[in-house]
């Protein structure tokens, strides 16, 4: 027999009006008066719970805390005039596992702080049980513009023997016994997807990367999940319209296919943030070069922490100033120096810049990073040597110029970054299950 879901509940009491059901999930809040108690079950599948009447009876039965899983079957009754659009009278209630008055999750505000400190426990809040729904209908829309697109999907290493920035912050493997050479867990699925793109012309990852960077902030992550299309017979300016169909399609789709949970973070998590996003995907994304950009912040007047001058890196102050201040929407960010960049950007004929984007939202920073690919060998070859990588670790990679090469571009973009601009949450920390961070790895 089919159960019958909060959601489901939701969206048929109307025609359930009058008739036995059951109900399971745990138990949100408990009142128990003289006569009667009232209980709210979440099965975690909607935000609103639902709400259990008990009276008789069943009042000495109810001996369980918050936070124990029970089910409870009862006659389902229409509250038109109530808060709740119904109750059920319960007639039954069947205790799965119960709860003490240890259970950390009580009715009342807790911090954020205090929630990382149980994050298995977490998402039996409001909050966090709508930031994880909403991840997974968010990535429902990336999967479904990228299929409309005509994508292939492909599952590319978490181990590879090279790295794929370059930068050399990754997790090495003792994997020398096995392998017979030294491995990394995967910074990009990238550098494999190409050889993909140079075969079936659109395809994606959607894959765990992974950075030994020393950096406690909001917005990174040691571990967290990238989407990464690689396009063939696509420039830099192509990728960049691309970019901008798609992060408006996800924040559209997002806004449609869970209303309930977005009008729960613009009331509670950050007011106005329907607004903002409504905003975002109706006028048109700003375009500007690095050079541009530090011309710019130059003529600001700001007092930033890191020094602005010509050809500086762009910090992560000068990212939210010139999204947040400058322009008040998303900037697509052009043509870096190439020292700033990965060695496999296209070099542009000045033989200062590389053809790469970084995609700026208001209140993150870089929610993007792009690039057209250097498909010319000697160029690329040249590039190797120059950021002193080891040309032989990416024979393979350099195959694919030898063998019909051709123009191609691609991005990454972290999910967890876009779900902080889609929810309002602040804190990288608190869209992920399980954050991996310096420090620790307690789960």
């Amino acid at each position: 027999m089919e159960q019958l879901t909060g959601k489901m509940f939701y969206d048929m009491y109307q025609i359930l009006d009058g008739k036995e059901v059951t109900v399971s999930g745990w138990v949100k809040t408990k009142r128990i008066g003289k006569e009667v108690a009232f209980l709210e079950v979440s099965d975690g599948t909607y935000l609103k719970p639902i709400q259990v009447v008990a009276s008789g009876s069943l009042l000495a039965e109810l001996d369980f805390g918050v936070g124990s899983c029970v089910a409870v079957t009862g006659d389902l009754a229409c509250t038109p005039e109530a808060k709740q659009p119904f109750e059920i009278k319960a007639k039954v209630i069947h205790v799965y596992g119960g709860a003490d008055s240890a259970y950390p999750i009580q009715k009342k505000r807790h911090s954020s702080e205090f929630l990382r400190t149980i994050p298995h426990l977490r998402p039996r809040t409001n909050l966090y049980a709508s930031v994880f729904r909403v991840y997974s209908v968010m990535m429902r829309g990336i999967t479904k513009f990228l299929d409309e697109e005509g994508f292939v999907q492909i599952h590319t290493p978490i181990m590879t023997s090279c790295d794929g920035e370059g930068a050399g912050e990754v997790f090495r493997l003792k994997t020398e016994k096995f392998y017979g050479k030294e491995s990394y867990l995967a910074v990009t699925g990238q550098l494999h997807l190409e050889a993909f793109a140079l075969s079936l012309r659109k395809v994606y990852d959607f894959c765990p990367s992974f950075r030994a960077e020393d950096s406690n902030t909001t917005r990174h992550l040691a571990e967290f999940w990238q989407v990464e299309p690689e396009i063939a017979f696509c420039t830099l300016e192509d990728l960049i319209h691309f970019v901008e169909s798609f992060c408006k399609s996800v924040i559209s789709y997002c806004l449609k296919e869970a209303a309930e949970e977005m009008t729960f973070f613009d009331r509670f998590v950050e007011p106005g943030l329907l607004e903002k996003l409504r905003g975002t995907i109706s006028q048109p994304f700003a375009r500007i070069s690095h050079k541009e950009a530090m011309e710019l912040l130059a003529k600001s007047g700001e007092a930033f922490e890191s020094p602005v001058y010509p050809g500086a890196p762009l910090q992560t102050e000068h990212e939210r100033y010139l999204a947040d201040v400058i322009f008040g929407r998303p900037v697509f960010v052009t043509d870096y120096p190439k020292e700033q960049k990965a060695f496999y950007m296209y070099q542009n004929p000045d033989g200062e810049t590389v053809a790469a984007t970084d995609l700026l939202f208001p209140q993150i920073g870089e929610i993007v990073g792009g690039s057209q690919r250097e498909d010319r060998l000697e160029r690329l070859q040249d590039r190797i040597r120059e950021c002193g990588l080891c040309e032989e670790d990416y024979g393979w990679y350099l195959d694919l110029r030898r063998y019909g090469s051709a123009p191609h571009s691609g991005f990454g973009m972290g999910t967890e970054r876009l779900m902080r601009y889609i929810t309002g949450v602040e804190n990288i920390r608190d869209v992920v299950p399980y954050p991996r961070t310096p420090g620790g790895i307690a789960f």
